[in-house]
């Protein structure tokens, strides 16, 4: 299973990519750098890809599971609750393409603040 190195606000995590299409065509566009918006316990930001809803396409997602949004063209980082979520479980605005899940503690994720420079590459 590929790994993926997720580095921002001095916050370090690796990810394990899922074998489906859609992480494959991420994997084709690595290295990813971008801006960071943030959604609740969610970071996204758009990528240089263009993807259609894959066939296991959702919006309630697991803890720590990566996602690419077809509508925003972005990838999406979740770690606990959005807006559109009634308890603690993420909940995408729209279905997403699941890609991959955090490996790493998360917690760290909370400090990455909208406008921060993300950076993908392979681990």
């Amino acid at each position: 299973m590929e790994t993926l190195i997720i580095t921002a606000s001095g916050v370090t995590v690796q990810a394990e990519l899922y074998e489906n299409v859609t992480a494959r065509q991420i994997r084709s566009i690595l290295p990813i750098e971008a801006v960071v918006s943030r959604w609740g316990d969610e970071i996204y930001f758009s990528i240089p890809l263009q993807v259609a809803g894959a066939a296991d396409a959702r919006t309630e997602m697991k803890v720590g599971e990566l996602a690419y949004w077809p509508v925003g063209n972005a990838f999406c980082i979740f770690w606990g609750p959005t807006p559109a979520s009634s308890d603690e479980t993420p909940v995408a605005a729209s279905a997403v393409n699941p890609f991959g899940m955090i490996k790493d503690d998360l917690r760290g994720l909370g400090s990455v603040e909208d406008g921060t420079v993300i950076r993908i590459t392979r681990g």
